[in-house]
């Protein structure tokens, strides 16, 4: 019986204390408020990146509508209908239709008499230098 009493106690005091949580819960917190600023910046460069690629996806789709139909598309949804009917048009060039730049907004589209602009108005809806003219 003695023994048992002995095992109880031990048990009884087997835990951890208010200030060993406390501890742990301000360690916690420190890392976490280090780690969050370093991924804030990653999140904006993921965004920009995949604007950059969505750029090029879309200049692959404009440079194979023009081999097709010889000329630029005066918009972009010409890369996911068939403008007018015309038999030379292989497409859809875009499966899944016209993406959205990152923050939500369309691409900025401009035929030009050189090729075309394309640009998206990034995240402060000022133009960045995402261009691709051909």
């Amino acid at each position: 019986m003695e023994k048992i009493i002995r095992a109880l106690r031990a048990n009884s005091r087997s835990g951890f204390t208010l200030i060993e949580i406390l501890l742990v819960v301000v360690i916690i917190g420190i890392l976490v408020g280090m780690a969050i600023p370093r991924l804030g910046g990653r999140v904006r460069q993921a965004e920009e990146a995949r604007a950059r690629g969505d750029i090029q996806n879309i200049g692959m789709a404009l440079r194979l509508y023009e081999l097709d139909m010889g000329e630029y598309p005066n918009s972009l949804e010409a890369l996911t209908t068939n403008p007018g009917g015309s038999r030379r048009w292989n497409g859809p060039y875009l499966e899944g239709g016209i993406p959205r730049d990152p923050w939500g907004e369309e691409y900025i589209y401009q035929r030009t008499d050189q090729g075309y602009t394309l640009k998206s108005s990034g995240l402060d809806e000022v133009e960045r230098d995402r261009e691709r003219s051909d």
